[in-house]
């Protein structure tokens, strides 16, 4: 009983009303607002991992979760299973749930990193045979359709035909009777073709009066000559209504036959649009995670900027006031919090909020504060707030807080057996409505006990004497909520650590009040009472200079933070720029040496065409040689070593300005023959020089030198003739592979694949062989004049 008391004295149905709001589907409103609070906190686990999913999947997602086609067929199912014959739109709505569950698990499965959703759709069986059959068999409108079976298709092929002759037959009648009926129309009473006859003209028309307008002068006449192609219409019909029937028994009782099945796949739909519908909710009060604490292992209960939510929803959808946010900060060996202040200061509010948080985490919601959001899992929370005042059970103010307050001390009994008490009580106006000195005792007493038998007690009072607890047991903290003399009200923020001192006689004098009568209610309260005010006030004045000193530091905090972050952004722009400069130089080297290799390729074409004589390969040398000046560098000049080259050695002709392979020694003239390329000539030793720039000594004094440190040879040009050239278009990638590997087998060089573009899969076959192939050490495509990217060259090894 007290639990329900508890949830009615937080508005927990408010919550659950708004957060149906967030449902998608009528399932999950109804579960949303008969929210089921969890009695394990590895349930309460179970659902916040739900709802983290959740909000993870739909802030990946382009739009939210859908439950689009999701019915409540509950129902249905139940009619089915109990041998009832389904209605066309019910079947409908059992095909549109099958396929609008598929699509959630389809969604579910496609994402990663969400196990408690992907185990959740697991055993999700959404039987898409039965709903094409459904589908199959009735239309958008909910009506059996002639394709359900061939013989409903001629039934109503007949019933067509004898509507079509009706009509022909009435059609004729009223052109041929046309002055005895009232209007040419053709309308039906009940199943019966009639037509409207004047009755002054009845037996113009004999035949079977079916019905007759307000005023008497119409008569709605079957005609006799129609009257048996009626009763066959009619029979006709009653042999559709009974095949439709037959068609819809034969779809229920598949139904029926996976009927726990289609109750499970409710069940999950159900869960998931819970579950989304708490993210939502979550998202939209800007809430965060909680964490479930074990006080045990000295861990602190930390809600910070925590706001109430019924209050903000009245702040967003009521034109409410603003949410003053409270911070709740306990640590873990205090058992009971005494809140004092003035009235309407919060105090209240503050129990709620903290009630509708421990609640919110028990059922899978996040909490409206500041990360990090710790708290214990309470098993029980229990509540005396409000005035229990009844006349009419002649309960005064206080025996109703006794009775309330009973019922939560019988609650505890059942806690009190587990080895750690896991209960919250929260107590508003504890000892009030009865004699003060009576009440400050029964509320010590009371609160001694709650430090034995409940986790944490938060309890507001006006009692000064349950100030003092604080500096007697350990297990005690006090707080109080702010009040500002200047204006005369309430701040509503939340102090921790000191109590609140008495503003009556202060706000008394500002009201108004004769300062003589202030002054001797002083002298009534007494000096010791003057003192603690004061100590109090002394304790807030040195609290507000801490909170000053504190936001002080926190901004040049955040001007240091600033600060950091332009300098790392301006460090990481320059890093930026120096990556991007380097990018386009290697790029624009990349390009120049892709530009030389395409006029290099020109050369060797013009080679490759007709027989090459003396005077053409002297043309091609000198177009090489002037390649070679315009791409590549001047070599910077480096101290005249001198060397001699031997056979094999690579050298410079300075004169040309390019790389050339040493065939012979130099002779007593200093004379040696040179290689580059195809060319090869006959160059003076003085007019070589090694890689590195040294210049040769001349061969009257020869002196050996250690050969330099030279780079690794650059491949010649590459000629492409028809034996290296393998045409493959038009094959498939198996053939491709085996005339491919025979090709590669027999090279001694790089090798050009003639491929072509199509769809792109002979490439891609090409390109996976070639990768794998233990020969190829490279390929690439080929140059465009060379075919582009439907010509790849295999560099065979």
């Amino acid at each position: 009983m007290i639990q329900a008391e508890t949830l009615e004295l937080l508005e927990w149905h408010r919550l659950c009303q708004h957060l149906a709001t967030f449902a998608a589907t009528k399932l999950g409103a109804i579960a949303s607002t008969n929210l089921q609070i969890p009695t394990s906190q590895s349930v309460s686990e179970q659902l916040l991992a739900q709802t983290k999913e959740v909000y993870q999947l739909e802030s990946r997602l382009t739009t939210s979760l859908s439950f689009d086609g999701i019915q409540d067929i509950g129902d249905s199912i139940e009619r089915a299973e109990l041998r009832g014959i389904l209605a066309g739109d019910e079947l409908l709505a059992i095909a549109t749930t099958l396929a609008g569950a598929r699509n959630l698990r389809r969604v579910i499965d496609n994402q990663e990193d969400i196990p408690v959703l992907t185990e959740l759709v697991a055993d999700l069986r959404t039987y898409p045979e039965l709903e094409q059959e459904i589908h199959r068999c009735i239309d958008e409108r909910g009506t059996v359709a002639d394709r359900a079976s061939q013989k409903l298709s001629e039934i109503r092929e007949d019933l067509r035909r004898l509507r079509s002759q009706i009509n022909q037959k009435l059609h004729n009648i009223l052109q041929a009777k046309s002055n005895a009926v009232q209007e040419q129309l053709i309308t039906q009473r009940g199943d019966r073709f009639v037509i409207p006859v004047k009755a002054s003209h009845k037996d113009v028309i004999p035949g079977i009066v079916h019905d007759t307008s307000t005023s008497g002068v119409t008569l709605y006449v079957e005609p006799n000559s129609i009257v048996p192609m009626g009763n066959q219409l009619r029979q006709t019909l009653k042999r559709e209504q009974a095949e439709e029937e037959a068609i819809r028994r034969v779809l229920t009782e598949q139904v029926a036959a996976v009927t726990p099945d289609l109750e499970r796949l409710l069940a999950i739909v159900t869960t998931l649009d819970l579950a989304a519908a708490r993210s939502r909710y979550s998202y939209w009060l800007k809430a965060n995670p909680p964490r479930f604490i074990n006080r045990d292992e000295k861990e602190i209960i930390t809600l910070r900027q925590l706001r109430h939510p019924l209050l903000v929803w009245q702040q967003q959808h009521e034109q409410g006031h603003g949410v003053i946010p409270v911070d709740l900060l306990v640590s873990p060996h205090i058992k009971v919090v005494t809140i004092t202040g003035p009235n309407t200061g919060g105090k209240t509010v503050t129990l709620k909020t903290l009630g509708l948080a421990a609640l919110m985490a028990k059922v899978g919601l996040f909490i409206p504060a500041r990360e990090p959001v710790e708290m214990p899992w309470f098993d029980q929370i229990l509540a005396d707030i409000g005035d229990e005042q009844s006349l009419q059970q002649s309960l005064s103010t206080f025996s109703g807080h006794i009775r309330r307050i009973s019922r939560i001390l019988n609650a505890l009994k059942i806690d009190s057996q587990l080895p750690t008490p896991h209960s919250l009580v929260l107590l508003d106006e504890v000892g009030a409505g009865t004699d003060p000195a009576e009440g400050s005792a029964l509320a010590i007493a009371l609160l001694q006990y709650l430090a034995e038998h409940a986790q944490l007690t938060i309890a507001t009072t006006h009692f000064g004497e349950l100030k003092a607890l604080k500096y007697e047991d350990a297990r005690f903290e006090n707080a109080s909520v702010e009040f500002d003399e200047a204006t005369l009200s309430p701040t509503y923020r939340l102090l921790w650590g000191i109590p609140g001192r008495s503003n009556a006689l202060a706000i008394a004098l500002r009201l108004g009040l004769k300062p003589e009568v202030v002054e001797n209610a002083k002298t009534q309260v007494g000096e010791a009472s003057d003192e603690v005010n004061q100590v109090i006030a002394g304790l807030e004045a040195q609290r507000r200079r801490q909170e000053t000193k504190a936001a002080e530091a926190q901004k040049l905090l955040q001007q240091a933070e600033r600060l950091y972050k332009e300098v790392s952004d301006k460090a990481a722009s320059l890093e930026e720029r120096e990556k991007s400069l380097r990018v386009s130089q290697e790029m624009a080297v990349q390009q120049a040496i892709a530009q030389a290799k395409g006029e290099i390729a020109q050369v060797i074409r013009r080679l490759q065409q007709g027989t090459p004589t003396a005077q053409d390969a002297q043309q091609a040398t000198n177009a090489l040689n002037q390649i070679t000046q315009k791409y590549q560098p001047a070599p910077a000049p480096k101290p005249k070593i001198g060397f001699m080259p031997k056979v094999g050695d690579r050298i410079r002709i300075s004169q040309f300005g390019q790389t050339a392979e040493v065939l012979t020694a130099p002779d007593e003239d200093g004379e040696l023959n040179v290689r580059f390329g195809i060319m090869k000539m006959t160059v003076k030793l003085q007019d070589i020089e090694s890689l590195d720039g040294q210049k040769a000594e001349p061969i009257v004094k020869p002196k050996p030198t250690p050969a330099p440190t030279t780079p690794p040879p650059q491949a010649a040009p590459a000629i492409r003739t028809s034996k290296n050239t393998v045409d493959l278009r038009g094959k498939r990638v198996a053939d491709a592979e085996i005339e491919l590997d025979k090709a590669i087998s027999e090279a001694n060089g790089p090798i050009w694949i003639i491929h072509g573009h199509g769809t792109g899969k002979l490439r891609q076959g090409v390109h996976a062989f070639l990768q794998q192939h233990p020969r190829v050490s490279s390929y690439e495509p080929a140059e465009q004049a060379d075919g582009g990217s439907g010509v790849t060259i295999a560099h065979v090894s």
